[in-house]
């Protein structure tokens, strides 16, 4: 077990985030016209948020006491909303090969987010591709998700006649299981990073759809796009980007720092885990079983993925040095159906092939030889956490068992 001065590092590493009423607003026309099932609206708001906040804390679907301050202010890890960019070769000089980026393409755009400027501003509100984009990632779940951030109609079935809207999102300062808690300055309706759904304010109860996101060395995503984009570290902060400031968080024998809820016992709460949740059914991918076999078949709500490991991906949360970090691999998954086939993956001599036509397949879900060669598997959304952390939310949650 990790000494108490750990916890100690953390509370200072917030600090490190620190920076320096507003009147009643109109319903938004994109509020459902019936909320959805809410709790007592006698239940006082997080201490302070009324003051920082012109979120309708009358509306509200989680207790109030499960929300926490995590040290900073609104946005005082600030977000990035005009997100700059650099070519993979100038990105060369300052990313090392085994340092972790969330990796984002939308019809071509590549881009790499890495994790070492993340750590630091925790969402960049982007357009990839054309695509209004949110990517955001909680270093206290080791969390690295991707939203689309256009609220329209589809996604608040009880509005009519209304047309989309892109939403910009801040940190709140507070956490919920130990996640991040976001928040979209159109409406300051507060949101779950973890589950994407809306917890406080107007459109409490809707959902936004995710978008997939890998988390990937800074060598893979160079080799598989060396014409990508990069975000650059001039952010217009400074911030000693590089440095992992919750250095030994990812300890297997650590505690989750700021977590009041229980986890089941099957896995330790710190474990890493890959998580799939389709068509109402969650499976976990224990990276402890990844990195013995490599390949896992499966079929999740009745839909047949099947998830990569390979090695050479360095955790963030291991030493003060990000690039330094321990190995602890990458891991993202596919649908197995191509051409309306399924198709069934093996390890054979250290190369992925499927048994079906014996083509050969990389960490990236393409073909690299055989009949197939060419082909591309479809990304699945598929999530790093701890195991901590997706139990809160998916308790129910089939953990892979070989």
């Amino acid at each position: 077990m990790k000494s108490a001065t750990h916890k100690t590092i953390f509370v200072l590493a917030f600090a490190l985030f620190v920076t320096a009423c507003a009147p009643a607003k109109t319903p938004h026309p994109l509020a459902a016209s019936t909320p959805p099932p809410l709790l007592p609206d006698d239940e006082p708001p997080p201490f302070g948020a009324q003051l920082e906040f012109s979120t309708d804390f009358s509306i509200h679907n989680v207790p109030y006491n499960d929300i926490l301050s995590g040290g900073p202010p609104k946005d005082g890890i600030p977000p990035l909303d005009s997100p700059q960019f650099v070519s993979v070769t100038e990105a060369d000089s300052w990313l090392k090969a085994a340092e972790p980026v969330i990796l984002i393409e939308v019809d071509g755009d590549a881009r790499a987010y890495p994790i070492q400027i993340l750590m630091w501003h925790e969402i960049a509100n982007d357009t990839v591709g054309g695509l209004p984009l949110t990517i955001t990632f909680c270093p206290l779940c080791n969390t690295a998700i991707a939203f689309k951030r256009t609220v329209n109609p589809s996604t608040l079935p009880l509005v009519t006649g209304q047309s989309g809207q892109v939403l910009d999102f801040g940190t709140t300062g507070r956490l919920r299981y130990s996640n991040l808690i976001m928040y979209d300055r159109q409406t300051e309706t507060w949101w779950q990073q973890a589950t994407g759904k809306a917890i406080v304010g107007e459109l409490t109860g809707t959902q936004l759809e995710f978008y997939p996101a890998a988390m990937i060395s800074w060598a893979d995503f160079k080799t598989l796009h060396p014409d990508g984009s990069v975000l650059s570290r001039e952010t217009g902060f400074s911030r000693d980007y590089g440095r992992n400031p919750y250095f030994g968080y990812d300890d297997i024998n650590q505690a989750p720092f700021l977590f009041d809820g229980a986890t089941p016992d099957q896995l330790p709460p710190m474990a890493r885990v890959l998580t799939v949740d389709l068509n109402n059914e969650a499976a976990a991918y224990p990276y402890d079983i990844l990195s013995e076999v490599k390949v896992i078949n499966d079929s999740v709500g009745g839909e047949d993925v099947v998830v990569f490991w390979a090695k050479g991906t360095a955790s963030a949360l291991d030493t003060s040095s990000i690039p330094e970090g321990r190995d602890v691999g990458a891991a993202v998954a596919y649908s197995r159906l191509l051409n309306e086939q399924s198709l069934t993956f093996v390890l054979t001599d250290g190369k992925i092939t499927d048994e079906q036509t014996n083509s050969e397949w990389n960490i990236f879900g393409q073909a690299i030889a055989g009949e197939l060669k060419g082909k591309q598997l479809t990304p699945v959304v598929s999530i790093n956490h701890f195991w901590f952390s997706w139990a809160a939310f998916k308790p129910e949650t089939r953990i892979y068992q070989q």
